[in-house]
């Protein structure tokens, strides 16, 4: 089977779901293409361009339910959670591109276009949709990225300062909240969470613009 930029990409992604991003060279590629390694380079210009293009072709793979008639609120959540969705389905791959690539998300792409639809939908003006848009995604990746490398785990279970109680008092404790911690945050729990704090923000910001109490511009 001749080689094409979409079938590199393809295999390309199928080895990173396994092994992660840093497993990736031209030359394993090229072997899971059975393929000479420099052939590859007629199709792409190297590793980078490769990542590059894996990104946009799982990125174009995003797709959401419209809800155009739902409250801009509820079509937020849709778009967000659907966008964790895509993210947790390729994990290693998106918790590179949140750290590595910042330009991973690109005017066209069905995420940006559609999350600054709804943005305008809410009552933002325009000269601010960009700017909400932006702050949101910077939010949302944020926590993904968490989610992805563990870190939100991690500080979940971390202790909460508070009084020391003995060895006893600690044997007599109701276990539960104990064990909960153990075993972990209810992740979707947090990220319904961080959109219902996104989303309430938004709204105050609305309701203050339309008082004539917003921030200045």
């Amino acid at each position: 089977m001749p080689l094409t930029e979409a079938g590199i990409y393809a295999a390309a992604l199928r080895l990173i779901d396994a092994d992660g991003v840093e497993a990736l060279t031209m030359r394993k590629l090229a072997t899971v293409l059975d393929a000479n390694p420099m052939s590859l380079y007629h199709h792409v210009a190297n590793k980078e361009a490769v990542l590059r293009g894996v990104t946009r072709r799982v990125g174009a793979q995003f797709r959401t339910v419209t809800l155009e008639d739902a409250p801009w609120q509820e079509r937020i959540r849709l778009l967000a959670t659907d966008f964790r969705t895509l993210a947790h389905r390729h994990p290693k791959l998106m918790a590179y591109s949140f750290s590595h690539q910042p330009d991973f998300i690109q005017p066209d792409d069905p995420f940006w276009t559609a999350l600054t639809a709804i943005v305008a939908a809410a009552g933002v003006p325009q000269s601010e949709v960009s700017e909400i848009a932006a702050l949101m995604v910077a939010v949302v990746v944020g926590v993904l990225s968490a989610e992805l490398n563990g870190s939100l785990h991690q500080w979940a279970n971390l202790t909460p300062p508070g009084p020391d109680i003995d060895e006893e008092e600690a044997a007599d404790a109701d276990p539960g909240p104990a064990a909960a911690a153990h075993e972990g945050p209810d992740q979707d729990h947090m990220f319904r969470l961080v959109l219902d704090t996104l989303i309430t923000g938004l709204e105050s910001r609305l309701t203050g613009d339309r008082d004539g109490q917003g921030t200045d511009r």
